[in-house]
């Protein structure tokens, strides 16, 4: 049995957006936001190279990893922590190609895929919880925020003349 839950290929799949964590070579953090990450069976996740090369890179040297998915509105999400393996030929390739093409994504600029073998998951949970909300109020307050902070004007970032 894999690693993965239902629960988390929902949330990985319906997000997209994954925080990939590698190290470079030089032992400095390297976070890179990939929107092409995918559920790859039941203890695997994969994305596309399209425009990572310090990404690719750093696996490729140091195969240690950590993906952060997060749903922006309720603040919940996981942590993966695998091993990387980055892939440009053959049949896992080819095969994770066929899956985004089948998905509607255009895939001419994909170089190289990255599986990542999960080997542990945690939770993430915002600390808004601490405040006894439910994920129905932290969704509530996220949308009301983005709706009004889309509504903004020019005006509202004038201060007043008597500031």
């Amino acid at each position: 049995m894999g690693i993965l839950t239902d629960e988390m290929k929902h949330l990985v799949r319906q997000q997209r957006l994954g925080y990939v964590a590698t190290i470079s070579p030089d032992g400095t953090p390297n976070l890179s936001p990939k929107g092409s990450l995918t559920v790859w069976g039941d203890s695997h996740l994969a994305f596309a190279d399209i425009e990572s090369p310090h990404t690719i890179r750093n696996l490729t040297s140091n195969p240690a990893t950590e993906i952060n998915v997060v749903d922006p509105f309720v603040r919940k999400g996981y942590r993966f922590r695998g091993r990387g393996s980055v892939h440009r030929s053959g049949d896992t390739y080819w095969k994770i190609l066929e899956t985004y093409k089948s998905e509607g994504a255009d895939i001419r600029r994909v170089r190289t895929v990255a599986v990542v073998e999960v080997t542990h998951v945690a939770p993430l949970v915002s600390p808004v919880y601490s405040l006894n909300l439910s994920e129905d109020e932290v969704r509530r307050l996220w949308e009301e925020y983005h709706v009004k902070s889309i509504q903004k004007t020019i005006l509202d970032l004038i201060p007043p003349s008597d500031f």
